[in-house]
């Protein structure tokens, strides 16, 4: 069984942003940078699906999310059969709170 990585629409949108923001704020490169190292971080889950803690701010929902830290940045995902969605990539200095709203 060969272990699949999706990315949400939302995901992708909030890489997106992460992008735009550190292109903005800082330069190219550092965006590149930063959003590849996120991005690269998934790549554990092939070989290791469960790597991530299970998130218990997510804990009311009926997928068991579970996480991946990568710098600031919380990179949530759930698991169905040999299917790992990346459900959200949230920055860890916003109000843990807002996670929920996701």
């Amino acid at each position: 069984m060969e272990i699949k990585i999706e990315w949400s629409f939302q995901s992708r949108k909030q890489l997106h942003h992460i992008y735009s923001y550190y292109s903005k704020k800082a330069n190219f490169k550092v965006a590149k940078k930063t959003v590849k190292s996120i991005t690269d971080r998934t790549s554990i889950l092939f070989n290791n699906p469960l790597a991530g803690p299970e998130e218990e701010l997510l804990s009311e929902y009926t997928q068991h999310f579970r996480y991946l830290v990568e710098g600031n940045y919380k990179i949530i995902y759930w698991i169905e059969q040999d299917v790992i969605t990346i459900s959200s990539v949230f920055d860890c200095r916003q109000d843990p709170l807002k996670m929920m709203k996701l």
